[in-house]
């Protein structure tokens, strides 16, 4: 929520993204991104980036319970699933996988690239015990749906006093 001022009017555009970006306008800026002669830095080009890693997208999941099952949906459309990697290991279910625009050699310029394109990953420590022999997993429609069998546990368990 925006503070008001004496007038008991909302801060203007400028106010606002001043107190999000701090005093100067170069804080959001790369360190090696040229500066104006006003000392304000120039909006930051592709070049100015290009040292950055990749990093991995994270993957979107639904994760949910049955009576009897433990449940993970992840949207996957556009990628095979020889392109998917799933594991599980001490109760951690590990999905990776890379989704591939094609080649689009002639391509110039874009003008919007809204699209995630490349190498995903997601672990998620699962919530309830599960019997890890005791998976399914599909892919159908975009959609990977992996289900596991929860382990029964009894609800009370009598212990012995010595």
């Amino acid at each position: 929520m925006a503070r008001r001022n004496q007038d008991d009017d909302l801060l203007m555009e400028d106010e606002l993204t001043a107190a999000f970006l701090g005093d100067d306008d170069t804080s959001m800026a790369p360190s090696n991104a040229p500066m104006a002669d006003d000392g304000q830095a120039d909006a930051p080009t592709a070049s100015d980036w290009d040292d950055e890693e990749p990093v991995p997208g994270q993957l979107a999941v639904d994760v949910y319970e049955t009576k009897d099952k433990l449940v993970v949906k992840a949207r996957t459309a556009g990628v095979n699933k020889n392109e998917l990697d799933v594991s599980i290991s001490d109760n951690t279910l590990s999905i990776h996988g890379t989704l591939s625009a094609g080649t689009e050699d002639d391509v110039e310029n874009y003008f919007v690239q809204e699209c995630y394109w490349g190498e995903f990953s997601r672990s998620i420590a699962l919530p309830v015990p599960v019997k890890e022999e005791e998976i399914e997993a599909m892919l159908k429609d975009g959609v990977l749906t992996i289900s596991f069998a929860k382990v029964k546990q009894d609800t009370v368990k009598k212990i012995q006093i010595q």
